[in-house]
């Protein structure tokens, strides 16, 4: 059920405990070896079907605590961890970014948080501004913005509006279960079909299908592009590492019917985890290319702040014999730390390890014949639609 959050530009950070609902333990100091255990993990029949093995507090809160059961069973029968969604009411909807190393200043957002669980996601740490954990709370509290289309018509008519491309699925992913029932996503391809503007599409569910029927003509326009994240082909892996998202086989069955619709698809192999799903890099582009997709790109794993803990416990729990060698993997194309965030080299690293990533994605590309040429979208074909008049004109 939906309930009303306020904005979070509006709303003061309030503190909550990692797992609400349960009793209040004692403050403890987690282990300094970011190679030993990072957390407590969550019961497995609580977090059943998600990604996250721990729901830490965020880097805001003033304390850090995790709950134990001191013997006398005082934690009872806790819940399992369902997902809740709240209303958020923003002013604007369209947010602007003047990073230089990405290919677009603009971006929607139509969710907060992700219900598809990806472990490794790097939109997690967002989470701490609603004082929520950029664990489990993640994929299961999320915000949605049920105003999008009305605002974003709103911006669009604007007579200061300049068209460039607006991409949507950048921090989380629009087409997550929950767009299904809110159907957010479709209202906002509606308002850009009618103002015939430019968006770029990066998702990792097969429900984009749903909305090929306004994509196809825009796509005939040249007015939209999708790009399709494929992790792993291993359905076991993807299961284990964004337990929501849409199967791989499904990724693949969704290229091909967005290219037979005339719609252009970009793979993404993102991200490339060390050790984890390197050795898919050439299968991934292989199944992909045969699907019918057009360009390819990578992203080397990255960790910021809360991720690091998040994945690393995730490796505890399903790779522990690879935990060491992971992480010695990732700090080598980091500079020796865990995340880099300079620009040009948090998306692909550096390091001998990262060029043979690079290298490897490129002879793959080029030999599929991906990336021969890059699809531009339109902007001149931007139109505002005359406002409906109250009164009939005489003339």
């Amino acid at each position: 059920m939906l309930q009303a959050r306020p904005s979070a530009r509006t709303q003061p950070l309030k503190r909550r405990d990692s797992e609400p609902g349960s009793v209040s333990a004692p403050v403890r100091t987690l282990p300094v070896d970011p190679l030993a255990y990072v957390g407590s993990q969550i019961d497995p029949e609580r977090r059943r079907g998600r990604g996250a093995t721990i729901n830490p507090g965020g880097r805001f809160e003033a304390e850090t605590r995790i709950s134990e059961d001191d013997g006398w069973g005082s934690l009872g029968e806790l819940p399992p961890f369902k997902t809740e969604v709240s209303v958020e009411k923003p002013r604007t909807i369209i947010t602007r970014n003047d990073s230089p190393d990405i290919s677009f200043d603009r971006s929607i957002n139509p969710y907060r948080g992700c219900e598809h669980g990806c472990v490794y996601c790097f939109a997690r740490p967002s989470h701490a501004y609603l004082g929520l954990s950029p664990g489990l709370d993640f994929e299961s509290k999320l915000t949605a913005k049920p105003d999008a289309a009305l605002l974003l018509e709103k911006e669009l008519s604007a007579p200061s509006y300049q068209p460039r491309t607006i991409a949507i699925g950048t921090n989380t992913d629009a087409y997550q279960p929950i767009e299904k029932k809110l159907r957010i996503m479709r209202g906002i391809l509606e308002v850009l079909a009618k103002f015939n503007h430019p968006v770029g599409i990066v998702t990792k569910s097969a429900l984009v299908q749903r909305d090929i029927d306004i994509l196809a003509p825009m796509a005939a326009k040249g007015l939209v592009k999708v790009a399709l994240s494929v992790t792993t082909l291993d359905p076991k892996l993807a299961r284990n590492m964004e337990p929501r998202a849409a199967s791989p086989a499904k990724r693949i069955e969704t290229i091909r019917k967005l290219s037979e619709a005339g719609i252009p698809v970009t793979v993404l192999v993102a991200p490339i985890v060390p050790a984890i799903n390197e050795h898919e890099i050439e299968r991934i582009l292989d199944a992909a290319k045969a699907a019918g997709a057009r360009e390819a790109g990578y992203v080397l794993l990255r960790l910021p702040l809360e991720v690091k803990d998040i994945v690393q416990d995730w490796l505890v729990t399903h790779h522990p014999d690879k935990m060491r060698h992971v992480v010695s993997l990732i700090r080598s194309t980091r500079g020796g730390k865990d995340y880099d965030a300079a620009w040009g080299q948090r998306q692909v690293g550096s390091g001998p390890y990262a060029w043979m990533i690079g290298r490897r994605f490129e002879m793959a590309a080029e030999r599929l014949g991906f990336n021969s040429a890059r699809l531009r979208l339109r902007t001149d074909l931007f139109v505002r639609p005359e406002k409906e008049k109250a009164q009939l004109s005489l003339f």
